[in-house]
């Protein structure tokens, strides 16, 4: 057994007021803290005071890791900032960064973080995993780069060539490329800061434009929101509030997620350098292919904070539970554990704490939080300890979280400091994304874990949009009802889309977990479509579902036929996001032909038996 103190985590006085159009505010009596003008002088407060300290690691050809401290990263962003002012960029002009998470990319983003110029990480699916670039060519003419960031340019070849003028140098850690400029990363390390930098560095405000951070775009081009180095740093304030320890034991992660999504990119990454801790770059994913790696990173590294979605402590899991050095690795000073990015099942929960009690009792809080990448994204987190998943916790200093009623529910809007501005050179979006008071509108909607009890915490809701009507006139909440049927089909399914709108049941289309489905099967050599007409794969599917229906309150909540869906979804019509999340209402749109399918005749369809209908 680890012994450790228990972890000490934020202790807050929550407030709240219920207007008489039943509109709730809650937020806190403590007040937050001061917060430094910009990241970058965090990042040289911890290269004079711990020069030597490992800020950021990643694996090396040889499998080592391979490290960088903080004095040597203090150097090299003021040379790659030196360059980047050599080649005009500015904030008209900012740096787009197309590669995936590496010190390169690290660097190269606090670099020009640091003479007050914005960078923008697109998810590489942008330029690899689309076939006509469209959305790239929409972002290119979103920001006007003066200069592109590919860490392996030839990998990037075709998108550049195809999306950007021939004007725009590239920087790269590798090659040049034919008829362009090409800035070599090594050089702009070395480059020497001299007056320009140091002048534009102080020129930096809390108002100054930090970095762009691209929303998922799945329901047209994706939308640049503006991320503020005050924002950051007042967000950075807040998570050092939730999570005290760190300012006395800096936090050492371990983290796969992508820094072009606001989770990692924003709160994990400037977490590590807010409060000098390290940084090690997981070069795995929750995939089948790519789980091995972390496993391996996590035998070696014990973190303090760690984070993962929950499809990724589920794979953890089949190891952890027959590997005993890896619990103990994992365990031996972690604080804190948190998901996101989807619902966390009761089982993967109730398996993770088991776990945990098991090899560490009482010391690593699993919990999860609620924000966006418009509110930095911290905005509220769960520190209470909790028999179930769900409970996305209080407001952060500083934060005003206001619940609007909707029918029997509640719209989320938030008001803080680490809000952004609005969207870059889009004011008509802007206007609509803030309500008459200020607050920033999610989209989403909360309801009270205990009613009439703020300060126990919020429960998401599901989204606001996605919501339709039977034909009865009953209200569908689409997200609950998304994770229980995804739940109730045992693994078969990675994902559902709830139809049924205006109809008198609920259908569903189903996004087949492909190895499962085999796995059931047993058989080689079937194809998509065979392996869905199976007999075995659709007389358990209907076994499922009738248990589900069991199961339901009534007929809002009881999806009553279902198809499973042989063609993959596809990024470039947004069905799918580059982090892999499905939207709802842009496969309802482009599948409109499945979903009426849903109730015709049509082989495909498993309906409930008669005694469930």
């Amino acid at each position: 057994m680890i012994e450790r103190t228990v972890s000490d985590f934020w202790q807050p006085e929550v407030l709240s007021e219920t207007r008489p159009d039943g509109t709730i505010l809650v937020w806190r009596g403590d007040p937050l803290a001061p917060y430094p003008r910009c990241l970058s002088d965090r990042l040289m407060h911890w290269a004079r005071s711990q020069p030597n300290r490992v800020w950021i690691a990643e694996r090396a050809p040889n499998g080592a890791w391979a490290e960088i401290t903080y004095a040597d990263a203090a150097r090299a962003v003021e040379g790659i900032g030196a360059t980047l002012l050599a080649h005009g960029l500015s904030s008209d002009r900012p740096l787009l960064i197309l590669s995936g998470n590496s010190t390169a990319h690290a660097l190269m983003a606090l670099g020009a973080q640091h003479v007050g110029v914005p960078s923008a990480a697109l998810a590489p699916a942008y330029s690899l995993g689309s076939d006509d670039l469209g959305k790239l060519r929409d972002i290119a003419g979103q920001l006007t780069p003066g200069m592109i960031f590919a860490e392996d340019a030839p990998r990037f070849a075709r998108a550049i060539d195809a999306a950007f003028d021939h004007s725009i140098p590239v920087a790269s850690c590798t090659s040049a490329l034919p008829d362009r400029t090409t800035v070599d990363f090594a050089d702009a390390c070395a480059a020497k800061p001299g007056t320009a930098v140091r002048l534009a560095n102080a020129a930096i405000t809390p108002d100054t434009v930090a970095k762009f951070l691209f929303t998922s775009g799945t329901t047209g081009s994706p939308k640049a929101v503006i991320q503020t180095h005050g924002m950051l740093c007042a967000n950075q304030e807040m998570v050092a509030n939730c999570y005290p320890f760190m300012r006395s034991e800096p936090p050492v992660v371990i983290d796969w997620a992508p820094w072009n999504h606001t989770a990692s990119g924003n709160k994990v990454f400037n977490m590590v350098l807010y409060n000098g801790g390290t940084f090690y770059i997981d070069d795995g994913r929750p995939t089948p292919q790519d789980i091995g790696k972390t496993i391996r990173n996590l035998a070696e590294i014990s973190p303090t904070w760690y984070f993962n979605v929950p499809l990724g402590y589920q794979m953890l899991l089949d190891a952890m539970e027959t590997d005993g050095r890896l619990r103990e690795t994992f365990f031996r000073r972690l604080r804190v554990m948190m998901y996101a990015g989807a619902g966390m099942s009761q089982p993967v929960w109730d398996r993770i704490t088991r776990i945990a009690e098991r090899t560490a009792s009482g010391k690593a809080l699993l919990c999860t939080g609620f924000g966006a990448t418009e509110t930095g994204p911290f905005a509220l987190m769960c520190t209470e300890r909790q028999s179930k998943a769900g409970n996305l916790g209080i407001p952060a200093p500083g934060v005003t979280l206001k619940l609007v009623p909707q029918g029997e529910r509640y719209e989320a809007r938030i008001r803080s400091p680490s809000v952004t501005p609005g969207y870059w050179r889009a004011p008509g979006i802007t206007a609509k994304a803030f309500d008459e008071e200020g607050y920033y509108c999610f989209g989403d909607a909360m309801r009270l874990a205990e009613p009439g009890r703020p300060e126990k915490g919020f429960i998401f809701d599901g989204r606001l949009a996605e919501n339709f009507k039977l034909a009865s006139g009953t209200w569908v909440a689409v997200g609950p009802l998304r994770s229980r049927l995804t739940d109730d089909l045992k693994g078969l399914a990675s994902d559902v889309v709830i139809a049924g709108e205006g109809h008198t049941e609920l259908g569903a289309l189903v996004v087949p977990d492909w190895d499962a489905l085999r796995d059931l099967v047993g058989e080689d050599g079937l194809d998509r479509f065979a392996l869905l007409a199976h007999p075995k794969v659709r007389r358990v599917a209907a076994a499922l579902l009738d248990a589900h229906a069991a199961r339901a309150s009534g007929s809002a909540t009881r999806v009553a036929r279902l198809m499973f869906l042989e063609a993959p979804l596809s990024f470039d019509r947004g069905e799918v996001t580059d982090k892999g999340s499905l939207n709802q209402r842009a496969v309802l749109r482009h599948r409109a032909d499945l979903v009426e399918n849903l109730w015709s005749e049509d082989p495909r369809v498993i309906a409930l038996s008669r005694e469930r209908a």
